[in-house]
């Protein structure tokens, strides 16, 4: 237990070292652009107003609220306690509307697109990968070159392909949103039946994409255990090829257990660039959104909540993969 603790210890130190260093960024990056968020408002609240002294105390006013004329320092102690407590204030482009109604409502879109196809992606990748290893010949031909293919294209270049073909050309997908706009969310089988409509090209989007690193990889490590000596001194002594085959796969599998973590974080800019081709109405669609309007309290939060997701989920895999693999105990004791 003595290894374990020590594993874990350390991981756990540098979880919550990133998020302090990602608490410090979520903060300061959003108020390095160059945009000036009350102007924004302004243009929209003050649009007709003639009045100079009225437009420069309604200025004033979204300035105070929104305690832009506080020190820095200030504006970042109140953001580490208002984020403690869960609560990211108001949203400058959405005035005023508070930030954790606005996120509240996409963060289930966005995690209901990822999770399911970050799944799925893995598991097809990594099925594929170990079955060209394994019977190699023409099927390994086939799928290593599309294999390869698959991993080159990017998430917006994937999305707007599917977009083309099955939308636009075959029409036989919806074109964007999450749902009919003719609709109102309720637990009816017309919506539930446009949300699944509306769901699928997204999904496949992100499938396909992390198919092919994910059968590269796993493929790799399957040929260089199907190489090792364990498996030939096996076969020397006569066991059978079915309990060898089911040692090598579990050990090309520890690599890959910790790649399913590495790819959340790529899955997620993908999730998202997939939800702002298809406008699907997740956290991708809002950041956007937040971006172009320099809604500082908005972009943080969001960005937070996906840096935090990512953290929780590489922390997890970690502490899986120590208890599977029996090697990450024994080197805390080197």
């Amino acid at each position: 237990m003595k290894g374990y603790r020590k594993y874990f210890g350390k991981k756990i130190l540098w979880f919550f070292l990133t998020l302090f260093i990602a608490f410090i960024l979520n903060f300061m990056l959003p108020r390095l652009m160059p945009a000036d968020p009350v102007a924004n408002i302004m243009s929209r609240t003050a649009r007709g107003v003639q009045d100079a002294a009225v437009t420069k105390a309604m200025h004033e006013s979204y300035v105070k609220a929104f305690g832009l004329d506080q020190p820095l320092i200030t504006q970042f102690i109140t953001y580490i306690k208002n984020a403690l407590t869960g609560d990211f204030g108001l949203s400058f482009s959405q005035y005023p509307r508070k930030v954790n109604d606005i996120v509240s409502s996409a963060i289930l879109w966005t995690i209901g697109l990822q999770m399911p196809a970050i799944i799925v992606g893995w598991l097809i990748g990594n099925l594929l990968g170990a079955l060209a290893a394994y019977i190699r010949k023409g099927f390994d031909k086939i799928l290593m070159p599309l294999s390869l293919f698959l991993s080159c294209v990017p998430a917006f270049g994937m999305a707007v392909i599917l977009l083309g073909i099955f939308a636009v050309k075959l029409k036989v997908a919806p074109v964007a949103g999450g749902y009919g706009y003719d609709l109102i969310p309720n637990f009816s089988w017309t919506f539930v039946k446009s949300v699944i409509a509306h769901y699928q090209l997204p999904f496949w989007s992100i499938v396909i994409i992390s198919i092919g690193g994910q059968a590269i990889g796993m493929r790799s490590m399957s040929i260089y255990e199907l190489n090792a000596d364990y498996v030939k001194y096996s076969r020397f002594l006569g066991v059978k090829d079915r309990k060898i085959v089911g040692y090598v796969f579990r050990n090309a599998m520890l690599p890959q257990v910790t790649g399913l973590a590495l790819s959340l974080g790529t899955m997620v800019g993908g999730a998202l660039v997939a939800e702002v081709i298809f406008s699907y109405p997740g956290l991708g669609s809002i950041i956007l959104d937040a971006v172009t309007s320099s809604d500082y309290p908005l972009l943080s939060a969001t960005t937070l909540i996906i840096t935090i997701m990512v953290l929780v989920v590489t922390l997890v895999i970690d502490i899986i993969y120590g208890f599977i693999d029996p090697r990450v105990k024994a080197a805390q004791f080197d």
